[in-house]
């Protein structure tokens, strides 16, 4: 099969798995009227999802690496089929927890295994590859929100749990059983001349010693704050905003600027180099977030504007940080690697999720946690640029065997 057509394939199971995270917040208000929980308390569940979306992935790219990524992916569906549907199922915040987390396990195969097949089949286009995927993923749930909205207007959030959740499980079934990493003897385009890249093979030990590591890590964990931030509450900030009547607009349009924004900024990077891109990127977002703060919320269409520039100018962070991994430490194990750089997502949703909904209930305003996240996005950018004066990563030589001869000697 076409290598084109494996990508088509891992972005169809990316974009049935977009909904978990960026349909949520539609869901939000009717699940605190029907149950009465504090908001603070529903958001733990999404940070539990991103966690074990995030956590898990390193384990399950360490096999998936060697396995392929066909079994892990058709499970992959059954859990997130099953733990989304099953939210709406939930009578306690514990059951909540639990079939959320379950949902973000199954994320996690699906995201690890379809990053990849990207990285792995696309060592000449690793930006566009890494940006169409990751593309799927942040504008997927462009496709389900006005659905979703509809059966929430005609029946009830249960109902939009289940359709949804039996939908998205079955089709990623069906996009795993057309995904399996390269095989060896597979000719395959060399890496661009204008992208710095590796030619050596990292594994995740080996890469987990270097700084460029400890480096992207940061980035990604600075950069995805203010994004979770609002993928978390932007329905809550929309209803204390008095902005309510735009909501389904604004979740329609921030996936599909999330997603373009992914694609655009992986494709500039195959041109410029993923540092320069990271740099440029980066400084946007902070400005971007400062805006919200400042002039957002004045008005129903500055709010729309400004909040969707924040997902444009964040979702890069989900095409370069893969496509910089493979750069720097290989494609062999790209997806096992990269899984460790991800995992930064899941302390992000620590503060982008339960702690910025306590941050609003204590002080009532939601611009200080966007003033912070610019201050981290501008520090990512300054890292972006020490990271472009460090050579490549460069592997610790192995101690050198002792001579029979000399062991026989020293005895």
């Amino acid at each position: 099969m076409n290598r084109w057509w494996r990508l088509a394939f891992a972005v169809v199971a990316m974009i049935m798995i977009a909904n978990l995270q960026y349909g949520w917040t539609l869901f939000v208000e009717p699940l605190r009227a029907a149950t009465h929980w504090k908001l603070s308390d529903i958001q733990w569940g999404f940070t539990l999802f991103i966690a074990f979306e995030t956590w898990m992935m390193p384990c399950s790219g360490w096999l998936i690496d060697r396995v392929g990524p066909r079994v892990f992916l058709s499970f992959a569906g059954l859990l997130c089929g099953a733990g989304w549907a099953w939210l709406g199922r939930a009578a306690t915040l514990e059951q909540l927890y639990v079939f959320y987390s379950i949902a973000g396990f199954g994320a996690a195969l699906v995201y690890c295994g379809c990053t990849g097949i990207g990285l792995k089949w696309f060592p000449d286009r690793r930006g566009l590859a890494a940006g169409l995927i990751a593309a799927g993923f942040g504008s997927g749930s462009a496709l389900f929100v006005p659905v979703i909205a509809n059966i929430l207007h005609k029946q009830d959030y249960r109902a939009a749990f289940l359709d949804t959740g039996i939908v998205q499980g079955l089709l990623i079934i069906v996009a795993a059983q057309f995904l399996q990493n390269p095989p060896r003897a597979a000719a395959l385009p060399a890496s661009r001349s204008t992208v710095r890249a590796h030619t050596e093979n990292f594994n995740s030990l080996e890469m987990l010693g270097t700084p460029h590591f400890w480096m992207l890590f940061a980035m990604a964990l600075m950069m995805g704050i203010g994004g979770l931030m609002v993928t978390a509450q932007v329905g809550p900030m929309a209803r204390t905003l008095k902005f309510s009547a735009v909501l389904t607009l604004v979740a329609t349009l921030n996936p599909l600027t999330n997603g373009g924004g992914r694609l655009f900024w992986g494709w500039v990077s195959d041109s410029i180099g993923r540092e320069r891109t990271m740099i440029i990127a980066f400084l946007l977002h902070a400005g971007v977030l400062l805006s919200v703060a400042t002039i957002g919320h004045a008005s129903p269409l500055l709010f729309i504007v400004t909040i969707a520039l924040v997902f444009f100018t964040w979702g890069e962070v989900y095409s370069l940080m893969p496509s910089a991994s493979a750069d720097f430490f290989g494609a062999k194990n790209a997806s096992s690697n990269y899984a460790f750089i991800y995992a930064a997502k899941g302390v992000a949703s620590i503060m982008g999720g339960g702690l910025a909904a306590k941050l609003f209930e204590k002080t009532g305003s939601w611009d200080y946690g966007f003033y912070a996240c610019a201050v981290l996005a501008l520090i990512s950018s300054v890292l972006a640029v020490i990271l472009r004066r460090m050579p490549l990563p460069v592997k610790e030589a192995a101690p050198a065997a002792v001579p029979s001869s000399a062991k026989a000697i020293g005895s």
